[in-house]
């Protein structure tokens, strides 16, 4: 084998001395992005948390009117009558004779959820159930839209068709989730009571409709890039055998992109499930513990949405707030892992043939 000349060293040399301005800025301004972007992420979750915490920390107090009147100034209003008996007591009622607005396990656990009343009621299940049945109705309708579109895009569309379909479902999710809650609230909503006569005009279904446009758009582009990234020679070797286009479509490309498509179908719940404005103005925003998907719900995120601007800073009622975006949180951090750690890696050991 010939060795480089000496000049043809000098030249290497030269070459790995040779400082790039713009390389050297390039690479700086990525490594800021991605810390900045991973400290970020880091500060929403200790301040979510943090103002979370309070609620597992809250003490006891017994308050009394008789206290609080004598501790603030009332006029010249009398607080006792001739015979001593408290008129502050008898006309405003004793604090102490009201449940303690407080947050328990038992509390949290309930089918009610009524904050504002003279015994607040915190329970979370029929939040988590409306957030659930918008969710699974969005999947269920825009997962494999999205996925059969991407099939037909990536394998068996013209490309300059291919050129026209893919933007113009991707400009879907350019649309402001308002947007389409206002769609769905004037148009969809009112189209399908007449067609089903349903009772309740905003409903799960009529939120999990609306969700389903929000979600294709998210779900098609992840599983078509998986498409078109699988090989090939495994369609070539496919078309050899003698298989058509849909048994290659079908039996080879999309089993080989199964871990794509399912990270697209991941992230489609994870955007359905954390929706605001879509199923605050779609879904009835009736916090209902029941499982009929034709009933008015209330999600956690529209909870938030909805109520945040009116509560007291600090407040039991506003830490509840901030433990459901903790919730929030928690349920894509733990259905991310599992996709990740669990069945991708089981995934990925099939096709290995492990």
């Amino acid at each position: 084998m010939e060795q480089p000349t000496e000049q043809v060293k000098k030249d290497i040399k030269s070459l790995k001395k040779k400082f790039r301005p713009s390389d050297f800025f390039a690479e700086y301004i990525i490594k800021t992005i991605a810390f900045s972007s991973f400290a970020i992420i880091a500060l929403i979750f200790v301040f979510v948390f943090r103002e979370t915490l309070p609620i597992f920390t809250h003490e006891e107090k017994d308050y009394n009117v008789e206290d609080f009147m004598q501790s603030e100034s009332y006029g010249n209003e009398d607080l006792y009558d001739e015979s001593g008996k408290s008129i502050a007591a008898e006309k405003y009622g004793s604090l102490t004779d009201v449940e303690e607005d407080r947050a328990s396990f038992k509390n949290l656990l309930g089918t009610e959820w009524q904050p504002i009343s003279g015994e607040p009621k915190y329970g979370l299940i029929p939040l988590f159930i409306g957030s659930l049945k918008v969710t699974l109705i969005a999947i269920l309708f825009g997962a494999p839209i999205a996925i059969f579109a991407a099939i037909y895009s990536a394998l068996f569309a013209h490309r300059r068709l291919r050129e026209i379909i893919k933007p113009t479902i991707e400009l879907l999710a350019s649309f402001p989730s308002v947007v389409i809650g206002f769609f769905a609230l004037t148009t969809i909503a009112t189209l399908f009571q007449e067609i089903f006569g349903w009772s309740y005009r905003l409903n799960a279904f009529v939120g999990g409709i609306a969700m389903a446009l929000a979600v294709i758009p998210i779900v098609y582009t992840v599983a078509e890039d998986s498409l078109t990234a699988i090989p090939k020679f495994m369609t070539e070797a496919s078309f050899a055998l003698g298989a058509n286009k849909w048994q290659t479509a079908f039996f080879i490309i999309l089993p080989a992109a199964t871990p794509g498509v399912f990270a697209a179908v991941l992230l489609g719940f994870g955007r359905a499930f954390g929706e605001t404005m879509i199923v605050l103005m779609a879904t009835g925003n009736a916090p209902l513990s029941t499982f009929s998907f034709f009933d008015p719900v209330r999600t956690m995120s529209a909870t938030i949405g909805a109520e945040m601007a009116e509560v007291v800073f600090g407040d039991t009622h506003y830490t509840v707030l901030f433990l459901i975006g903790s919730l929030l949180f928690i349920i894509t951090f733990i259905t991310n892992a599992i996709a990740e750690f669990y069945v991708r890696a089981k995934l990925m050991k099939r096709f290995r043939g492990e």
